[in-house]
């Protein structure tokens, strides 16, 4: 079917979203052009606040409205643990299940040569400026079950280990290749728990 060019340009916009194919993307453009035009105003609006307002924190590299991140002003963490995640959907994870208590590091991303990114490309560097702090203890590494994800794991584990600090891995209650934004908290909280050492 031949689309308006509107409509056409609205559903190519929907499409580059993650999972979203043209049916999908097709759908969603229909939805909204049956919106009333405030809710559309709104909806354009919040995605225009949240791009101006949200910002990477200098220290975790979590996203947030301040930098540094409310996490790593908080007086209330522990600052001798810190929780190594891909990505800020995974720290949200994390955060939803109220048993850890650290600190976070968000590598944003994962090594995966395939797709072209390596050591370099995320935050590794940042992390082992983070553990010349003496008061860093240990280390979680708490990053999807994925071939990336213990590709990465692996890599961090042989630069951390010089340091000293007790280097854990969250245990999974989850299939190989899951991730952590879809499990439930308590799947989460009990892998906290159950992390081991490396």
């Amino acid at each position: 079917m031949i689309y308006p060019k509107s409509i056409a340009v609205l559903i190519e916009h929907f499409q580059k979203f993650p999972s979203i194919g043209p049916k999908s993307a097709q759908r969603m453009a229909f939805y909204l052009l049956r919106m009333p035009e405030n809710e559309i105003q709104r909806f354009a609006q919040a995605m225009i606040e949240a791009k101006k307002n949200t910002r990477t924190c200098e220290i975790c590299f979590n996203l947030s409205t301040s930098s540094p991140c409310e996490i790593c002003t908080s007086t209330r963490r522990e600052r001798e643990i810190i929780c190594v995640v891909a990505e800020t959907k995974d720290l949200i994870a994390i955060e939803k299940t109220n048993e850890y208590k650290g600190l976070y590091h968000v590598l944003q991303g994962l090594i995966s040569p395939m797709d072209g990114i390596g050591a370099d490309d995320i935050r590794i560097k940042e992390l082992l400026n983070r553990l010349t702090d003496d008061a860093v203890k240990e280390v979680i590494l708490a990053l999807n079950p994925s071939v990336e994800g213990e590709a990465t794991s692996l890599y961090l584990s042989k630069l951390i280990k010089p340091f000293g600090i007790k280097i854990s891995r969250i245990a999974f209650g989850l299939p190989a290749g899951a991730d952590l934004e879809y499990a439930d908290e308590i799947t989460i909280a009990k892998a906290i728990e159950g992390r081991r050492e490396m």
